[in-house]
């Protein structure tokens, strides 16, 4: 579990055989093998480290699902930590596990800020909400703008310093994790549907009737 709150930017050096070796500095500080760090928002388990890299196994699936066959030698990703007990909620609850990538639409200046405008799928843009949180790239950001074929995060210079989007450009593609209570809560209601179901679900969780009941 993840918070969004990128800690630093590496660097590839190498994705291939179904292995990515990442140049590091920070989250190398306590690192242990088996431990979780996000790269551009994907969560990776370290199979190997030393003083200056870290090494993970990297399924189909998750290329399939991700941008990472974009990326080349040089190329500068994302980091964090897995969170602990101990950290500040600092962003929102993330998971690592991308639901699709979308393509940067646009890019507009805004006093000090940028809007930043994704184009994505409609199955992803059902989960997202003005105002709900998303993570592109497994930064943490709030939606400003929801439409029916992109939507549009507010970027502060902060964030584009600290974080690999002050390379992006227009049609660069990002990771997208949507927020996960969304897809919980659909799946919860009849009718929902939760991702990867062929049609929405015909019985059964929770009620409007229910939730009045119980105050809600």
């Amino acid at each position: 579990m993840f918070t969004g709150i990128i800690e630093e930017v590496g660097t590839l050096e190498r994705l291939a055989g179904g292995e990515i070796a990442i140049r590091a500095a920070k989250v190398l500080e306590d690192v242990a093998l088996g431990d979780s760090i996000a790269v551009n928002g994907i969560c990776l388990t370290v199979t190997h480290f030393d003083a200056a890299h870290f090494t993970a196994d990297v399924m189909p699936e998750t290329v399939r699902r991700t941008s990472l066959a974009e990326l080349r030698h040089g190329s500068r990703v994302n980091l964090e930590r897995a969170l602990t007990l101990q950290s500040r909620l600092g962003g929102h609850i993330v998971s690592g596990h991308i639901d699709g990538v979308g393509t940067i639409a646009a890019m507009q200046e805004e006093g000090n800020a940028i809007l930043l405008t994704v184009r994505a799928s409609v199955d992803i843009l059902r989960y997202i909400v003005e105002k709900g949180s998303v993570a592109l790239d497994g930064i943490s950001l709030t939606v400003a703008r929801a439409g029916a074929a992109e939507f549009t995060v507010s970027l502060i210079p902060h964030t584009r310093e600290i974080t690999n989007l002050r390379e992006k450009r227009i049609g660069s593609r990002l990771n997208i994790e949507t927020d996960i209570l969304g897809k919980y809560v659909e799946k919860l209601f009849p009718g929902g549907r939760a991702p990867g179901d062929a049609a929405p679900r015909s019985a059964g969780g929770l009620t409007l009737g229910f939730l009045r009941e119980q105050g809600f």
